[in-house]
Order: C-alpha cells, then sequence, then structure tokens
C-alpha cells in the first residue's frame, strides 16, 4: 500500500507537476474534519461509495485502491485526558526508555505529555513518537464510545465500511494538525468487496483494523 499518500502537504501544493491519470492505480479522497459537523450521523453507505468509485473506474480502469487521508481531530484532546492511562499499559522497560527521552525523574501523565508538545523534532525511533504512534492506534481502533468510534471521522468511514488502515507521521504538519492530532493523519481503506464485512465487524463492536495498525499497540 506505498502508493497510498501519507501526507497532505503534497496533495495540496498548486505547483505541483500533473500526475498521469492514464496511469493511476490508487484513488485518495482528502477527508476533511467536517464530518464530525455538516454530517454528524449521516451515513451514505454504498450509494454514495460505489456511485464515486464506479464513475472513476469507468474514466480510470487503472484504478485499484481506494483509500482516504484523513485528520483525527479528537486524539490529541483524548490523550491529554487518557495519558495516565496508556502508561499503566506500559511495563517498566519501555516505561523506562520513556522517562529517559522525556528528560523526566518521575515519568507522569504531566512530563509525557510536555515531552511530545513538539512531535516534529522526535526522530523515527524516539520512545515518544512510538508511544504517540501506539497510542493513536488505540485511540482509532480500541476506543468506543456507546459503542461506535470515538474519533468523529473515524465514525463516519468506518460506519460506510471502511477499515483504518495506516498511520501517517506527520501528515498534516500544519498548526491545526499539530493541535488536533500531533501532526498524525489516517488512512481509512474502502475495500468494495469487505465494505458489508466491515460494518458487521463494527455492529459486533470490533473495529476493522490492518494488521499495520494492530502492530502498533502496546
Amino acid at each position: 500500500m506505498d502508493e497510498i499518500a501519507g501526507s497532505i502537504t503534497p496533495l495540496l501544493d498548486e505547483a505541483a507537476a500533473p500526475a498521469d491519470l492514464d496511469k493511476a492505480t490508487t484513488a485518495i479522497f482528502y477527508s476533511i474534519s467536517n464530518t464530525q459537523n455538516g454530517l454528524r450521523g449521516v451515513s451514505f453507505g454504498d450509494s454514495l461509495i460505489k456511485r464515486v468509485v464506479e464513475t472513476l473506474k469507468d474514466e480510470f480502469p487503472r484504478l485499484k485502491t481506494f483509500a482516504t487521508l484523513s485528520p483525527i481531530p479528537g486524539f490529541r484532546s483524548w490523550l491529554q485526558k487518557n495519558a495516565a492511562a496508556m502508561l499503566a499499559q506500559l511495563g517498566d522497560k519501555p516505561r523506562g526508555e520513556l522517562a529517559r527521552a522525556a528528560s523526566a525523574k518521575e515519568l507522569n501523565a504531566e512530563s509525557l505529555l510536555a515531552a511530545v508538545d513538539k512531535p516534529l523534532a522526535l526522530d523515527a525511533k524516539s520512545p515518544l513518537r512510538q508511544f504517540l504512534l501506539a497510542s493513536a492506534a488505540h485511540y482509532l481502533g480500541r476506543e468506543q464510545q456507546q459503542g461506535k468510534p470515538a474519533d468523529p471521522v473515524a465514525r463516519f468511514h468506518l460506519g460506510n465500511g471502511a477499515r483504518v488502515e495506516r498511520l501517517n507521521w506527520a501528515g498534516d504538519p500544519s498548526a491545526k494538525g499539530l493541535k488536533q492530532s500531533y501532526g498524525l493523519m489516517v488512512n481509512y481503506l474502502y475495500d468494495l468487496k469487505r465494505l458489508d464485512k466491515h460494518r458487521t465487524q463494527l455492529a459486533q463492536g470490533k473495529i476493522p483494523i490492518s494488521g499495520g495498525i494492530e502492530e502498533l499497540y502496546f
């Protein structure tokens, strides 16, 4: 799935060279946070998803993969309330690694949140970066409210049969992206053959996720 976009920056670059659409194999839908407002509680189901996909496939026959690049608007506020609970899931060794990375004599929710406040400065191997990714995977793949995904954008896409496919570090490095989700974005994958299966899973209380998301869990 390397062809799935992981950052909003090139997608919004008006100066970028046009791609050869006849060779395109992947369609990316840019998902906005307004799904939590104007589209609250609305499920378009197969009617809209299939209509859009079929229209695109008629025009671009080589398209095989259909996914979104979506914000995670509720993640940062959720972690601020649940950092202590996420820390409690860790063993002594990963807690020690986090404490050293945070330069904290005593690792707690407050010191941890302070250490991850500037996520773009964290390198790929930083335990703090891995903690954010694991927490985001937990938030999207396990956290529910009243039997539905906690995140409003996740609720919309998962309710329409998508699955949580991939987390993208620094997917949205804008001030808004950092404020919402530490810059993280997520791909939701729409596999037309599995939309009903995913909706059934969701109705049974299990959020559909990829193996890559599951590997990020603590």
